[in-house]
């Protein structure tokens, strides 16, 4: 079936028991942004030399290089990371214009920078997977918090950047590509057990990213084919309280005109959802899939970075 919106039939009702976000001038999310680039960047600092750096868990990026550096060297990671954060950056600019943002340029400073205040700390294990798995945890927090104020720490993000806007390679891939460079030389100069661990490391990372980012709570996005979209959109909007949205849809082997209806509910909700409508339509087409973050009236509103 195709779908286009019918804008003349949206109903999204106010829920007595949402709290409205508090709206910040532009002053205060600045201020809110670059907070959560530093205390992100210290996350990713203390993580790398509580964690990472003692077992030699080089997932990926900058931090990795420089592990396998300090490994073969004993070069200090920041230097390493200040060493090529500062010319990727430069390169950046360059390639990227100006647009390519001063955040770039806080992050690749100040990451170093709080590795350096850290480095003399102890590390709580020396486990190689609680390393990764912990290091990973800790990189995660501070990335999705360095997301989320709008910024970036800079090193390979940057070169995967240019390498896309140059070689017109995905950006994606551009940067699983370098990580799984980084990986690999791990593999070669470390062991093959330590690149096995990155990679554990660099999957909680990822996963983390997710949470800080889109929040532990999900949603549900429901899609609702009905005979009789009347009796489904009443029990929606006065028996579960949750506004919906029609859509006109059109049967594709039949050509009839088919409403249908989009109602987002929380993961509590999906369970009386599903009973409403079959109870208001037996034979109603329901189509429920994951909302991964939803924002606006009814839903938490994380708007204000």
């Amino acid at each position: 079936m195709s779908a286009t919106p019918d804008h003349e039939r949206s109903v999204i009702p106010t829920l007595t028991n949402k709290r409205a976000t508090p709206r910040f001038s532009r002053g205060v999310r600045t201020l809110f942004s670059y907070l959560a680039m530093l205390v992100g960047s210290f996350f990713i600092a203390a993580s790398f030399n509580l964690f990472l750096l003692p077992n030699r868990i080089a997932s990926g990026g900058v931090s990795g290089i420089s592990i396998i550096l300090n490994t073969l060297t004993q070069i200090p990671p920041a230097y390493t990371q200040w060493a090529l954060n500062i010319p990727l950056f430069v390169a950046g600019v360059l390639v990227l214009g100006k647009q390519f943002g001063v955040k770039t340029a806080i992050g690749s400073v100040v990451l170093p920078l709080f590795v350096l205040m850290t480095a003399h700390w102890t590390p709580p294990t020396e486990d190689p997977l609680l390393g990764a798995l912990y290091g990973g945890l800790g990189v995660g927090i501070g990335l999705g918090l360095v997301f989320r104020g709008r910024g970036s720490t800079g090193g390979l993000d940057v070169a995967a950047q240019i390498v896309h806007r140059v070689l017109g390679i995905r950006l994606g891939l551009a940067v699983a590509a370098l990580d799984g460079l980084v990986i690999l030389s791990a593999g070669l100069f470390i062991s093959l057990e330590n690149a096995l661990y990155a990679l554990i490391g660099l999957f909680a990372t990822s996963k983390t990213i997710d949470i800080i980012q889109s929040g532990l709570q999900t949603s549900k996005a429901a899609f609702i084919i009905s005979k009789n979209p009347d009796r489904v959109t009443s029990a929606i909007l006065h028996e579960l309280d949750r506004g919906l949205t029609k859509l006109q849809g059109v049967g594709g082997y039949t050509g009839d005109d088919r409403p249908v209806l989009l109602a987002v509910v929380a993961q509590n909700e999906v369970v009386r959802l599903k009973l409403l409508v079959r109870d208001a339509d037996p034979d109603a087409f329901v189509i429920i899939t994951n909302a991964a973050e939803v924002l606006g009236e009814g839903f938490h509103d994380e708007r204000i970075l």
